[in-house]
Order: structure tokens, then sequence, then C-alpha cells
């Protein structure tokens, strides 16, 4: 099978075929260009997801990727990003491998069609050369033979006709001479002619039109096989990185086999664990006798110490740190009043006489009334935002839960401890080097690494001082101190001195508003915010939620700073506890809130507030 001796008279149909072979082949290049445009699009967007999604450093979404299951988020999206970086070699691999070699295969493809139809023309037009010639040979010696016989048939003539002279007689013979000569030559002529014709048509024919087209289809059959082997290499370079892509898979599945909901259930309770004790069971308050509701219009602290309701026999005692403070409010601190509250009035309201008339402001709410505000009211989570500001609160962390507190008094010791030791490091090879330059005095002066020893030797006695200050926080903490020494205190600089009879008359009201006795003195009272740690950014800040409410069961004129009046039977919201001095912060409305004596009211907790 040959398109020489097949195809010999197809030249134009093989031209017309050869080009859309071409044609054919730039296609398929088109074709693989856009999948690898297409392949880097993907890549593209596939790592623009997966940056899109990663955490941001600094940032809250960091501390969320301690659980397992965001811990598989993250594996997830790395592997994304592996998997786009296969489409981009994917990409890479076709333009190389195949775009750039059948663009230049393409090129020689043309440039070789070229040649051979060039050539072929060339043996066409010379055999149609030599068939002109053949054409002007024959028509000349045709012409020569038909001159022959009429000078042959006019010197007939002239000789049969009896008045003609010899002599033109004669001149018709040798015309009729000449003319045959001349026939004969045209006929040598058109003979030899026509035998090379012959030959080179058959060269042709046979030779030259063969051999093109024969070089024709073995291009074209090239062009094939090139084609046919790019589509094999262009299933192969996908093939190529399916391990790879699998392996990404799988690590996307090892990633979800990881992921472990009970250490996750665990690390939420290290994350949001308070250290509180639950509250303790309401007491049963009997309003069938006149004497006991005297006693109930009392302050929940007073009654409870003076021993009207006696703490449950299993429920511990211990002091807590409510969650719902802002240490780091500046009018928190500069109102808060540090004086002990005045004692309830001698003559309370004439509900107070056993037989007196009963004042309508002093009604008791019932229980079934608080036990509906335990259960509906609603945590005010949002507080927690603004004691992870940072920003603004007590350097030991006191405005935090003791398990919260505990964390992150442990965390900054970690801290500190890592930065003592890179200074012990520097200061080990600055001593280094100034043994070398002692040893060595042509490397360098010695005496120019003292000053920097110096001064690593001032860092890592801060760092030690503050570790030490922390380490003795985290003590306290975790219950190895009773209470913070005088020394750590100077240290912290947070602590506020006050007078001795002030917390004297501080400590009858240190039991906690749901009845659990506070054995250490409350430090809540002490401890006050340097000046330098505010700024104007506290104005800002969000108010503080409230964790109650409360009855007013005496009138009391604010006078002194921070402080609130009230009158008898108002009922307010509470937004901080007391905290051991005796003082209650209330809220009447969002632009008067303050300081009232414990005594005077009588105080409503959500249960969802003291829960967390």
């Amino acid at each position: 099978m040959s398109w020489g001796t097949e195809l010999w008279d197809q030249f134009d149909n093989l031209e017309k075929h050869t080009q859309w072979g071409i044609d054919v082949l730039e296609k398929y290049i088109k074709f693989v260009k856009e999948r690898t445009e297409i392949e880097i699009s993907y890549a593209k967007q596939l790592r623009n997801l997966s940056k899109k999604y990663q955490p941001k450093k600094n940032s809250k979404e960091e501390e969320e990727y301690k659980y397992t299951s965001c811990k598989a988020f993250l594996a997830t999206l790395n592997e994304m990003n592996d998997y786009a970086g296969q489409h981009e070699v994917v990409s890479e691999n076709m333009t190389s491998q195949i775009t750039a070699e059948l663009t230049r295969f393409v090129q020689e493809l043309k440039q070789e069609r070229k040649s051979h139809f060039h050539d072929g023309r060339k043996a066409q037009q010379n055999i149609e050369t030599f068939w002109k010639q053949l054409e002007a040979s024959k028509r000349r010696f045709e012409r020569d033979c038909k001159e022959a016989d009429r000078a042959q048939q006019y010197f007939e003539k002239m000789d049969a006709d009896i008045n003609v002279t010899k002599a033109d007689v004669e001149k018709a013979r040798q015309q009729a001479q000449t003319r045959h000569q001349m026939a004969e030559d045209s006929k040598g002529e058109y003979s030899s002619i026509l035998q090379k014709f012959n030959h080179e048509q058959r060269e042709h024919y046979h030779t030259h039109i063969p051999n093109i087209f024969q070089k024709i289809q073995e291009m074209e059959e090239r062009r094939i096989v090139r084609i046919g082997e790019c589509m094999k290499t262009y299933a192969e370079v996908d093939r190529q990185v399916i391990p790879i892509i699998g392996k990404c898979l799988d690590g996307i599945t090892k990633a979800a086999e990881s992921i472990d909901q009970k250490n996750d259930s665990q690390l939420v309770i290290e994350a949001f664990k308070s250290g509180f004790e639950p509250p303790g069971d309401i007491d049963f308050e009997d309003f069938t006798q006149p004497m006991k509701r005297t006693v109930s219009e009392s302050s929940l602290s007073n009654s409870r110490w003076d021993g009207k309701s006696e703490p449950k026999p299993g429920s511990k005692s211990k002091g807590k740190l409510w969650p719902f403070i802002k240490k780091n409010k500046l009018m928190s601190l500069l109102t808060s009043p540090h004086q002990p509250p005045p004692p309830p009035p001698a003559s309370a309201s004439p509900s107070a006489v056993p037989n007196g008339p009963q004042s309508p402001k002093q009604q008791k709410e019932p229980l079934s009334h608080r036990f509906n505000e335990f259960m509906t009211s609603k945590p005010k989570i949002h507080c927690f935002r603004s004691l992870k500001r940072g920003g603004g609160g007590p350097e030991d962390f006191s405005n935090l839960p003791p398990e919260q507190r505990r964390k992150k008094l442990q965390q900054k010791v970690d801290e500190l401890n890592k930065d003592i030791q890179k200074e012990m490091d520097q200061r080990d090879a600055l001593t280094k080097m100034k043994d070398v330059y002692i040893k060595n005095p042509q490397m360098g002066d010695a005496a120019s690494v003292d000053h920097k020893l110096a001064e690593l030797g001032q860092n890592m006695e801060k760092l030690r001082l503050e570790a030490q200050k922390f380490e003795g926080w985290l003590a306290e903490v975790e219950g190895r101190l009773p209470v913070r020494t005088e020394q750590t205190r100077r240290q912290s600089g947070m602590y506020d001195t006050q007078n001795t009879s002030a917390v004297s008359n501080c400590a009858q009201d240190r039991e906690s508003p749901d009845g659990s006795y506070t054995e250490e003195q409350s430090q809540e009272s002490e401890m006050k915010v340097p000046v330098t740690e505010f700024d104007d950014e506290f104005d800002d800040e969000e108010p503080l939620p409230t964790i109650g409410t409360c009855k007013a069961l005496y009138t009391f004129e604010g006078q002194n700073e921070g402080t609130i009046s009230v009158t008898e039977g108002e009922m307010l919201y509470v937004i901080e506890e007391d905290k051991g001095d005796g003082w209650t912060r209330i809220r009447r409305n969002e632009d008067e809130e303050g300081y009232v004596p414990t005594s005077y009211v009588e105080v409503y907790l959500d249960k969802n507030a003291k829960d967390s």
C-alpha cells in the first residue's frame, strides 16, 4: 500500500489532506494549552481556598485549632495545598512534554511538507514541458507532411501538363523533394522527442511521483504516530500524579480518622472550667411566722452569719472569684468605696415591728418567682470576650476564674522560663567568645563583650524576678501558698494598702451570695491596676452584665464617691456581688450605677450566672 502507486494522480487531494492533518495537530495543541490553563487556574483557586481558611496568626482562630476536629481541618487544608501543587505539576509536564514538543514538530512538518510538494510541482512542470515539446514536434511533423504531399501533387500536375516548360517541371520536382526531406526531418525529430517524453513520463509516474508521494505518506504517518504518542503522554502525565494525589486523599482520610471526640470534650473542659463550686440548695423561707419574715428581710449574708441558715454539711466552703467581673474597667476601680459600709439602721421599716402594719414595698417575692428567674435567666457569656482582650486586665489575671487563671499563669511562667533560657544561651555564647578573645587578642577585644554580658545579667535578673512573681501567684492558685506574701504583692505593683480596721469590718460579710463561706480574706478589694495600664481604649468597653437583681431593704444616701442612693423597696440590677468588703455594685439604668452596703439590699443572683 503506497500513495505513489495508488494515488499517483491525486496530487491536489494529497495536498489538501496533509494540510488538514497539520490543522488537526494544531487543534490538539490548542486543546492541551487550554487544559494546562485550566489546571493552573484550578490549582490557583485551590491554593487561594486553602489560604482563605488557614487560621490567622495571633488570632482567636489559632486557639480553636487545638481541637482534633480543627486539626483535621487544618490537615485537610494543607493536603489540598499539596493537591493543588500536583495540578501545577500536570500543567508544567503537559506544557513541556506535549505543547512545546508538538509545536516544534508542527514547524518541522510544515517545512517538510512544503519541500515535498515543491518537488512534486517541479516534477509536474518538467513533464508538462516535455509534453509541450512533443506536441510542438508533432504539429511540425504533421505540417511538413502535408506540405510534402501538396508539393508532390503540384509536381505531378506540372509534369502531366504539356504546356508547362521543362524548367517549371524541374522546379516543381525540386520543390517536392525539399518538402519530402523536411517531412523526413520532422518525422525524425518527432520520433526522438516522443521517445524522450515517454521515458520522462515513465520516470515521472513510476519513479519521481511515487518517491515524492512516499515521502509525503511517511510524513503523514509520522504526524499520526506523534499525535498518538502525545495522547499517551497526556494520560501518563495525569497517571504520574495519581499516587501523590492518592497520598493527599489518604492524608485527609487519616486526619479525619484522628478526630477524637472525647479529647475535644476534655479540651472544652480545660478551656472553660472556672473552678467554682456549684451553688448550694436554697433554704426554705417560712412566711407563716411573722418573726421569721422579719429575719428574712435582712441581707443573705447577715441572716446566715447570725446562724439562721446553716450551710449544708457536705458543701464545700471556699472563696470564689466570680467570672462576670471586669477588673480592668477604670471607673470600677476609681469609684469603688474603700471604707467599711455603714451598719443597717437600728429601726428598720415598719415591717420590722412584729405587730405593725405591713409595708407594701417590703413584700417578699415568692419562692416560685425566684426559681423561675434562676431557670430562665441567660448566662452573659459575652462578658468573657472583654476578659480575653488582655489589654487592661490585672497582671496576675485575678479577673479570670481560678482554673483559667492557673492556666494563664502557667503559660506566663513557661514563657518567662523560655526567655531566661535564651538569655542564658546568649550569655554562654558571649562568655565563650570572651575566652577566645582573651586567648587570641588579635581576633577581638575581650572588653567589648563585658557591656553585653552585664546587660544580659540585668535582663536575666529581671526575668527571674518576674518568674518568681508569677510562680508565687501560681502557687497561691494551686493551693501551695495560703496567701500572697508582702514581697510578692510589692513586686506585682497591684497591692493597695488599706487600714486594718476596714479589713476587719469587711470580715463579717465574707460569705459569697450562694451561701459558701470564704475562708481566705478576699484580696479583690486590695487589688488595683496601676495608672500606667489605663488608656482611652477602656471608654469603648462593654458595660458589665447583670448577674441578678436586688431589693433595697433600707434607704441609703450615697454621699461618698462611687456609691449610689437607693430607696426602700426599690428593685435594681446586680452587676458585681460582694467581694468580702461589704459592698455590692448595682445598676439602676445604663447611666446610673454604683456601690451600696450589702446589708442594705437583698440579692437574687441568676442561677446561670452562678453556674458560669
